[in-house]
């Protein structure tokens, strides 16, 4: 039997589990495993500037690509302690990573030794599982175990903490015999989809909540087969965007009190019968009022964790299935309802979903000086085309952009949909961009997210990870801004200042072309708008030449209010700006899927 250390153990099961790339940052009790990933070879590594930001790597690289475990290693004590709020984000998201801590050795544990501190007590409620390995013996078992529990179910992260003299001792291991869990999924039955689908027969205007979770099982091919099959609108939630294209006619908007469409909202509050599918009803989603998202309705509801089932609410019926298992029922089951003509026609409710569409948008031509937000989204869905991933967080920014950007594809919205971490999105694209270099990434920031890691545009600057960022600027907390209001302040949100060293910004105060250009990345300040598209052009040829980021800042008008609910209430959305369809106003277009 082959004898190794129990750290090169563990680096011989992540090659044969998938891993490919890593992200971290290198310390003393993390050392002996930095060893062994670079004598065993085979898995790239990115050095962070953050712990966090490696976290968010991490993220970023799972969600980009299906199959995709991202890892994120870091020393023990506080490295472990700031990638906690990764390891929150993504068990939030379902998300799988793995996070691996060094540790003080075995011995000095509860000696208050250097940096020693229990972070598997302290990631417990935020992952699937969080364990200090005692034993060498064991890390075979528990790296093994780490991707079955990822996989499995409702997919989340898992945290590993390694002790040095357990990482340093040498175990009998042998690697070529090691084959990973099997992978344990729900699955529902004939009997289960047909009792779904009998919700159908007897409903006149049914609406699909398409969820995160047919993402995750990489069904949203079976996805637009079964609505198309029946007829049905989808709406998607935030999490689910992209498993339907934008411009299909059967994709009927978002829903919710602020990533929302006005017309989704209109279409979902004219439905009798919702089928959700891997969505959790969050309440971004579905508001605070959950009267006025229930009342006169049905639901049903598919979700791979069998207590999200009533969580919320309770539907009229739920099923714990995975999403792309339940779809593959629900088309054999709708197409012999079909074939039998037992299936309603839907074709009135589907138009009528689509006339919605075509005359509840928001408008976005304006041609203020400063910029309003949304003539930014308006340059954006013009120079970038449906092969364009986005990633974002949270912000006036991230909910500007879900009422008015397009997606169409799966995986090419990258959303911190739950936890909402300020920093979030450059380490984010980062990892993205690492997982599929192929594919454009646009990330979008305001300037608070944008400042909160600006550190990490040096290693995508060191690494060569090309992306564009979008950064639009408005010196202003803006989101908490819009919620103060409502309690009839505005507090500690301010973040406009005279910088003494660049007065041509004003009060504008940072100047983030000077910072991001001294990290290594190239920058542009657009402050017309009509220059905003030459700008992102410009952009696209930068990065491609020079293989780094392209920062491309927007200088906004200080104060812009963004649709949404004050009350929390989906059926209550504050709109501050007319229709896109009033004279002189032309919808934004959605561009064809090519």
């Amino acid at each position: 039997m082959p004898r190794m250390t129990a750290a090169r153990a563990a680096v011989e099961i992540l090659k044969r589990e998938g891993v490919t790339n890593a992200f971290g940052v290198p310390g003393a009790a993390i050392n002996p495993f930095y060893k062994a990933l670079k004598e065993g070879g085979g898995i790239s590594h990115t050095l962070a500037r953050h712990v966090e930001g490696a976290s968010h790597m991490a993220e970023g690289y799972t969600r980009a690509k299906a199959g995709n475990i991202g890892v994120c290693i870091g020393t023990s004590g506080p490295a472990g302690t700031d990638m906690i709020t990764g390891l929150y984000s993504a068990i939030a998201d379902s998300i799988p990573i793995l996070c691996i801590t060094g540790q003080a050795p075995v011995s000095k544990l509860h000696k208050e030794d250097f940096q020693a501190v229990d972070i598997a007590s302290i990631a417990k409620p935020v992952t699937k599982a969080a364990t200090t390995v005692l034993e060498a013996a064991q890390v075979p078992g528990v790296f093994q175990q780490a991707f079955h529990l990822m996989r499995s179910g409702r997919p989340g992260p898992v945290l590993i903490d390694l002790p040095m003299d357990v990482q340093l001792t040498e175990i009998e291991f042998d690697p070529d015999t090691y084959e990973p869990l099997p992978v344990y999924k729900p699955s529902a039955t004939r009997a289960q989809a047909e009792k779904a689908l009998s919700f159908l027969l007897e409903s006149e205007r049914p609406l699909i909540v398409a969820g995160g979770g047919i993402i995750n099982a990489d069904a949203s091919d079976l996805l637009v087969e079964f609505a198309e099959l029946t007829g049905i609108p989808v709406i998607s939630t935030l999490m689910g965007w992209g498993t339907i294209p934008d411009d299909h006619e059967l994709a009927a908007g978002m829903v919710g009190v602020q990533t929302a469409h006005r017309y989704g909202n209109a279409t979902f509050l004219e439905s009798d019968v919702v089928l959700g599918i891997g969505n959790r009803w969050a309440n971004r989603h579905t508001g605070y009022n959950l009267d006025a998202y229930t009342k006169g309705r049905k639901f049903v509801h598919v979700d791979i964790e069998p207590t999200q089932l009533g969580k919320i609410f309770a539907p009229d019926y739920g099923i714990a299935s995975d999403a792309k298992d339940a779809l593959e029922l629900f088309i054999t089951v709708a197409k012999e309802w079909k074939a039998a003509g037992r299936l309603p026609d839907f074709s009135a409710w589907a138009a009528s979903a689509q006339e919605r569409k075509a005359t509840l948008q928001r408008r976005t031509h304006f041609d203020d000086i400063p910029m309003k937000p949304q003539r930014v989204y308006e340059e954006m869905n013009k120079a970038f085309g449906p092969e364009t991933r986005y990633v974002t967080t949270i912000g006036l920014s991230q909910i500007a952009a879900a009422q008015f950007l397009h997606v169409y594809k799966p995986r090419h919205w990258i959303n911190c949909g739950q936890a909402g971490p300020l920093g979030w999105t450059i380490p984010a694209a980062i990892g993205a961009a690492t997982a599929d270099p192929d594919t454009p990434v646009v990330a979008l920031s305001g300037d608070y997210d944008f400042q909160f890691m600006i550190e990490e545009l040096a290693v995508a600057a060191q690494h060569m990870v090309p992306y564009i960022h979008v950064l639009v600027n408005n010196a202003y907390l803006g989101l908490i801004r819009q919620a103060q209001g409502g309690l009839g302040i505005n507090f500690e949100v301010n973040l406009e200042f005279e910088n003494i060293n660049t007065p041509e910004i004003g009060v504008y105060g940072v100047d983030h072309v000077k910072v991001a250009e001294g990290l290594g990345v190239k920058a542009i300040r657009v402050e017309d708008p009509s220059k905003l598209g030459e700008a992102l052009e410009q952009a696209k040829k930068l990065a491609v030449e020079h293989r780094v980021p392209v920062v491309v800042e927007a200088i906004l008008e200080r104060i812009t209010n963004i649709a949404m609910s004050k009350t929390v209430d989906m059926s209550d959305v504050t709109e501050f700006e007319e229709l896109a369809t009033e004279p002189g106003h032309a919808p934004t277009a959605i561009r064809p899927l090519v």
